[in-house]
């Protein structure tokens, strides 16, 4: 990173008073003296809140520095509450760059040949433009022929290209704010908890991870084959088609989709939609790719979730941009669904034993003091309506009281708890009156009887057929093995236990003997003394042969 580029930064801070967020007593004087020879930087928007200031320093630093921001805006575990709600608002709106740039990174990315045979009516102009990405429709052609393309299989697609040299700009910023999170790491207040250092190393995973338009690729073909037709709720979500023979890691080609933003709810509601479905099934499709498929669309925010509203009465949600996923794997979920059906029941002493049970919390923790911790911070909130509570809210007030006892931070549960936000929010900007607890309920507890009851055992027996057909004719020649390995054990000890009791009865000899010539020797001494030459030479004999013998016993 150049000191071009930190000099910026330090100095976009500084316009916005961001220093302020130090206290001064904590500053060593060297830092108090570096902040006065920058005398000429000060606070031009001393009008505004710190964390509108905040979040306007972030949305100036460009499509990285935003990026981060909307990951730190869903850590409502780590900031507070004014600060995360104006991180919020960052909207991921950068300006384009070169059409004709875009068209020969893509043609360099995927050859000459193959994009002047397969795709035309390129359009230079971007249909949209992102912090990493931007997006030109064309018309692909799918079974080319060199004299004429007009009859043979058309489809309109997008073709997502990565912006030039933005890995090279993404790892110089992350550098930069690793930097700055040591600093606030060392010298805010509240710097430890927040553990920044931690947090930015998180955002260059995420980050460099969608880089990678190839998983992408896989993960929107893993979404759309979970929802694909067939499926229970195959009419809940759907997921634009990936072409993959044409894609790789800079591009990427899909379908096109002509959705509805589900920010565009004037729209929606002239159209005669039925919003109140339109929202249970975003609850719906949250829960189904958490507790069914174990895999869920991770970054489901108003600009990547749209509308098909072709049938008003019967509207589907659509899914793009898949770079981020969540995962959880069975005993997550086991937990995860108990622990939402015991918030339904109020059952706190069960979320706290579930707690600990699962290993997020130590096994030390106090269940009682847990329990009265969770029971302080959620009954308030349930005195209100249902329909009034935020679920998002309730598993950010959770987490936020888990972390006090300890609780590692789970990955996968920022993720979820990211999503489960998102959704709750699109749902009721949809449909207000939205009750998510009561439209949630239902299919957990069946989830939870699914996978606890006597339907799960025979399911678990059916799905493990396979395998004991294929071990069952083994089992006979595993029992011998067994019984013969189990035999040959016990004589093996038998032949340990005969030796070491002799090793025993020989060292209990060479004890005796040591003994009896210790005492010789003092006989033989005292029968000198008393000038019984004779009977002192036959102790003494005596002796070294009850020495010598000791030795070789």
């Amino acid at each position: 990173m150049s000191n071009k580029r930190l000099y910026h930064i330090v100095k976009t801070f500084l316009h916005y008073g961001l220093d302020e967020l130090v206290p001064k007593k904590m500053l060593p004087w060297y830092a108090k003296l570096g902040r006065f020879s920058l005398f000429w930087l000060q606070n031009k928007h001393k009008q505004k809140p710190v964390a509108q200031r905040f979040r306007l320093a972030i949305e100036s630093l460009g499509p990285v520095f935003i990026k981060f921001g909307q990951m730190l805006s869903t850590r409502r575990d780590l900031l507070p509450p004014d600060f995360a709600d104006e991180l919020a608002l960052l909207q991921d709106q950068v300006t384009p760059f070169d059409g004709e740039l875009a068209k020969q990174l893509i043609i360099d990315a995927m050859g000459i040949e193959m994009f002047t045979q397969h795709f035309i009516n390129f359009d230079s102009k971007p249909l949209a433009s992102a912090s990493i990405a931007q997006v030109h429709t064309a018309t692909l052609i799918r079974n080319p022929v060199e004299e004429n393309n007009s009859h043979k299989e058309q489809t309109k697609v997008v073709i997502k290209v990565l912006r030039p040299d933005i890995y090279k700009t993404i790892l110089a910023d992350v550098k930069v704010m690793s930097r700055i999170a040591s600093i606030v790491a060392r010298w805010l207040p509240d710097g430890k908890r927040l553990r920044p250092v931690e947090v930015v190393a998180e955002y260059k995973k995420t980050i460099l991870d969608e880089l990678d338009l190839n998983r992408e690729g896989a993960n929107a073909i893993q979404l759309k084959r979970n929802f694909e037709q067939g499926r229970e709720y195959d009419k809940v979500l759907y997921v634009p088609e990936i072409y993959s023979e044409y894609s790789n890691k800079n591009v990427l080609v899909m379908e096109r989709i002509y959705g509805i933003g589900v920010g565009e709810v004037n729209t929606l509601n002239d159209l005669g939609v039925d919003m109140k479905l339109l929202a249970e099934r975003g609850v719906e499709v949250f829960f189904t790719q958490v507790f069914r498929d174990s895999f869920f669309h991770a970054d489901m925010h108003p600009g990547n979730v749209f509308v098909d509203a072709t049938n008003p009465a019967d509207p589907t949600w659509i899914a793009i941009d898949c770079g981020i996923v969540g995962t959880l794997n069975r005993e997550d979920k086991r937990y995860l669904a108990e622990n939402f059906v015991a918030f339904f029941n109020r059952d706190y002493r069960k979320v706290a034993q579930l707690h600990v049970d699962s290993g997020w919390v130590p096994a030390s923790t106090s269940v009682d003091e847990f329990e009265f911790a969770i029971r302080a911070v959620c009954e308030p909130i349930f005195n209100k309506p249902l329909s009034e509570i935020s679920f998002g809210q309730v598993l950010v007030n959770l987490f936020n009281t888990a972390r006090r006892f300890n609780m590692e931070v789970q990955p996968q549960l920022v993720l979820l708890q990211k999503t489960l936000l998102y959704i709750e929010g699109l749902g009721r900007q949809l449909y207000p009156q939205l009750d998510l607890w009561q439209t949630a309920k239902p299919f957990l507890e069946n989830w939870v009887k699914e996978q606890m009851g006597v339907k799960a055992v025979f399911s678990k027996i059916k799905d493990n057929i396979p395998f004991w057909n294929e071990k069952l004719p083994e089992i006979p020649d595993l029992i011998y093995d067994y019984l013969k390995a189990g035999k040959d054990s016990q004589q093996q000890q038998m032949q340990l236990m005969e030796k070491i009791a002799q090793q025993q009865q020989a060292s209990n000899q060479r004890l005796m003997f040591g003994v009896l010539a210790a005492g010789l020797i003092i006989s033989s001494t005292l029968l000198l003394n008393e000038g019984n030459i004779l009977f002192s030479s036959i102790s003494g004999i005596a002796a070294v042969l009850c020495f010598v013998y000791s030795i070789n016993k």
